[in-house]
C-alpha cells in the first residue's frame, strides 16, 4: 500500500494500491471501447441505482474472460490497469499473433508463458479444465456453465479453492466461504487474481469518491417526512419505525433477494456464513 505525507486532514488518512506490477501506461488501442454513461439509469433514462454519476472518463477494456484458444502457448507483453475492475489485466501475445487482454493472476510477470488446455501444466496463469486441478489449489475466472466463459472469482484477490470432485461436478469453497459445485468440465484459471489489497484503501476525501463515479448518499434520518420514513423530528431523532425501511418504505435489512427456485440453489452446498 501507498501512503502520503500528511499535507491535509484527507491526505493523512488516504491510501492507494501500489501500482508497481503494473508495466504499461496506455492500453493496447484494437482492445478498447468507448461505453457510453448510463450513471445507474434503465433503457427509459430512469435512476434504478441511485449515487452513481460523474467520474473520470474511461476506456473498456475488452477482456478475454473464455480464453478459448486451446494449445496455443502465449506470452505475457505488459500487466496493465484497467478502470472498470479491481483487478489488473495482463496483455497476452499468442504465437500465432493474436493479442488479447486475460486476468492477471498474483505474481504474473512480463515475458512468463500462459497456456490454455485441458490438461495444462500446473503453473499459476495456465487455464485448464476444473477437474484436471489437484485438490488444495486455488483457482479463479472459473466457468459456471460450459463454454461461457469464467464467471466467478473475478475480482481483485479472489479465488476458490478445490476441495474434491464429484462425479460431473467438481466442489470449490469460494472467498466467501461459500462450498458450489461447478461442472467438472468447465475451465478455470490458476492461481488467485492480482492486486489483493485493493481491500484495504483508505479513499480519504469526498472528492477521490467522485472520481470513481460516486456521488454522496444523504442519511435517512436528516431528511424531512415527505422524504423518508425516517425523516423529522427535533434533532438527532430516533428512527420512530419498527423495522428498517428503505427511502420507498419497503422493508430492508436482512431480507433475502435470491429466488427460492433459482435453479442453481442445487449446487450449493453450503451457504457463506453471516
Amino acid at each position: 500500500m501507498k501512503q502520503y505525507k500528511p499535507t491535509s486532514p484527507a491526505r493523512r488518512q488516504m491510501t492507494s494500491v501500489d501500482y508497481g506490477a503494473v508495466t504499461a501506461t496506455e492500453p493496447y488501442k484494437p482492445l478498447t471501447a468507448k461505453l457510453s454513461d448510463k450513471a445507474g439509469r434503465n433503457h427509459h433514462g430512469r435512476i434504478t441505482t441511485r449515487h452513481q454519476g460523474s467520474g473520470n472518463r474511461k476506456l473498456y477494456r475488452l477482456v478475454d474472460f473464455k480464453q478459448d484458444k486451446l494449445n496455443i502457448p502465449g506470452k505475457v507483453e505488459t500487466i496493465e490497469y484497467d478502470p472498470y475492475r479491481t483487478a489488473f489485466i495482463a496483455l497476452v501475445v499468442y504465437k500465432d499473433g493474436e493479442r488479447r487482454y486475460i486476468l492477471a493472476p498474483k505474481d504474473l510477470k512480463v515475458s512468463d508463458d500462459v497456456l490454455t488446455a485441458p490438461a495444462a501444466p500446473l503453473k499459476i496463469g495456465n487455464r485448464l479444465m476444473v477437474k484436471n486441478i489437484p485438490i488444495g489449489y486455488q483457482a479463479h475466472n472459473i466457468e459456471m456453465q460450459i463454454g461461457k466463459g469464467g464467471q466467478l472469482a473475478r475480482s481483485a484477490g479472489s479465488y476458490a479453492e478445490v476441495l474434491g470432485q464429484e462425479g460431473k461436478y467438481s466442489i470449490l469453497k469460494m472467498s466467501s466461504g461459500e462450498v458450489r459445485k461447478v461442472p467438472a468440465d468447465g475451465y478455470a484459471s490458476l492461481g488467485q487474481v492480482s492486486n489483493p489489497d485493493w481491500n484495504l484503501v483508505t479513499i480519504g476525501k469526498a472528492g477521490r469518491s467522485r472520481w470513481l463515479g460516486i456521488r454522496p448518499t444523504v442519511r435517512g434520518k436528516v431528511m424531512n417526512p415527505v422524504d423518508h420514513p425516517y425523516g423529522g423530528g427535533e434533532g438527532r431523532t430516533q428512527r420512530g419505525t419498527k423495522r428498517p425501511k428503505d427511502i420507498w418504505g419497503n422493508i430492508t435489512g436482512g431480507r433475502k433477494t435470491r429466488n427460492r427456485k433459482k435453479w442453481s440453489n442445487k449446487l450449493i452446498m453450503q451457504r457463506r456464513p453471516k
